[in-house]
């Protein structure tokens, strides 16, 4: 803290609070994240691009779909739909259209 500064309680607040939104976001969209050791930026952007994605879809799909309007604004569910629930979904779905390979079969050597 710095000894006799003129600052606003109100300016500190606002602050904090943009300052905890920013980080609250960024630690969400590190649980949706792909995990990779490509040393490629592109790619890892592209990554970090698709977490924004996802938990923004996370966060419209909590707004339309699992809240109910009240007097005073909505009343979000969100222990109903975490975002590791949706994400369980998306990573279901994909293995089903795309199957793990478990094996490789290598040709015998002659």
């Amino acid at each position: 803290m710095v000894y006799r500064a003129k600052v606003a309680w109100s300016q500190v607040h606002r602050h904090y609070r943009y300052r905890f939104g920013i980080e609250t976001s960024y630690r969400i969209k590190n649980q949706a994240r792909i995990r990779s050791t490509t040393k490629n930026p592109v790619l890892r952007l592209l990554y970090v691009a698709l977490a924004f994605i996802l938990v923004n879809l996370w966060v419209y799909l909590l707004w339309q779909a699992v809240s109910a309007t009240r007097r005073g604004g909505r009343r979000v569910f969100r222990e109903r739909f975490p975002l590791k629930t949706m994400l369980s979904f998306i990573r279901q779905a994909v293995e089903r259209h795309f199957p793990l390979v478990w094996a490789v079969d290598l040709p015998m050597a002659a």
